[in-house]
């Protein structure tokens, strides 16, 4: 790119070692960063066709879950549904069972069913002629009340939260509302006793159960580009957008809601701990973790739900 007599060169910079020009120059590299922020109806076309495929995937996935399927199998199941070998998917997708289900970024295929299937959760997207989709389900394994409940309540709580995406709503005010969500739900659950919604927020218990993010941009990247213009607060540390929306953005939605033990114990040990029913929180344990996520378009007067208009 040469203006004004300067020659910019965009690229891997390993590969430009020798090339003249100024290599890629951060405003020019913010810019055209910027030009992918809001999508075209083009790009939105090709964002809701690649989540119409997914959802073909996380159907076949979750019938594979309930039929005694591994997780190699279930896996097996989502690609030849989808039609898209990992090898062409935007990331690899996260499938886990059981206690898998509570690690974040679970990578690894178990090709043994356990003997009893508790949970399945799965992250798994599409790419379609370039552009990603991002979706996540949990499913309760036969004879789960307590976990299916906890599933359907936090689904209640992806919902409302998929609500409030419209214009002119800070992304970080979606994610400090998931938090109250997420102690509202400890509490009706009976995770829970004696201590209200404000106070586990304000001692960091959610954050022990939702450590992540919200979401994030989607588009040609799961983890679109320029959704930092400020750093994240130091409530949000791994929240990966933290813009005010406008129409034609597209973002994730995805609360959750995990057991994980490195996170939760040091909990149970502290001044709390006692306010914690125990023999629920084991009898979660070994079904590892809840997320839930659609992928949402905000438009001029609200949003739109490519995930949910695709039958997810």
């Amino acid at each position: 790119m040469n203006v004004n007599g300067r020659l910019a060169v965009v690229g891997d910079p390993s590969q430009l070692s020798g090339v003249d020009g100024e290599h890629n120059p951060e405003g020019l590299l913010s810019a055209l960063d910027e030009t992918r922020v809001h999508k075209t109806p083009y790009e939105i076309a090709c964002l809701a066709r690649a989540n119409h495929i997914a959802m073909q995937g996380h159907w076949a996935a979750r019938k594979t879950f309930l039929d005694g399927g591994s997780e190699f199998e279930i896996n097996l199941a989502y690609q030849q549904a989808t039609g898209q070998r990992e090898a062409q998917a935007p990331y690899h997708s996260i499938i886990g069972v059981n206690e898998h289900a509570g690690t974040l970024h679970y990578q690894y295929y178990d090709t043994e069913a356990p003997a009893r299937p508790r949970s399945l959760l799965i992250d798994a997207g599409v790419r379609f002629r370039g552009y990603c989709s991002d979706i996540t389900r949990t499913t309760p394994g036969a004879g789960e009340r307590r976990f299916a409940a906890l599933i359907q309540g936090l689904e209640q709580l992806q919902q409302r939260l998929c609500g409030m995406v419209a214009p002119g709503v800070e992304y970080v005010a979606i994610h400090r509302k998931t938090h109250q969500g997420i102690a509202a739900l400890l509490n009706a659950a009976g995770v829970v006793q004696g201590v209200d919604d404000e106070t586990l927020v304000e001692q960091g218990v959610t954050r022990a159960f939702f450590p992540h993010g919200i979401g994030h941009f989607l588009g040609v990247q799961v983890h679109d580009v320029s959704g930092k213009k400020e750093p994240p607060p130091s409530d949000a540390p791994f929240l990966r957008l933290t813009r005010t929306l406008e129409a034609g953005m597209v973002v994730t939605i995805e609360p959750g809601l995990y057991i994980i033990p490195s996170l939760l114990d040091p909990v149970l040990d502290g001044p709390l701990g006692k306010n914690f029913n125990r023999s629920v929180i084991d009898e979660l344990r070994g079904c590892g973790g809840i997320r839930i996520e659609d992928n949402v378009v905000v438009t001029h007067d609200g949003a739109r739900n490519l995930t949910r208009e695709a039958g997810g």
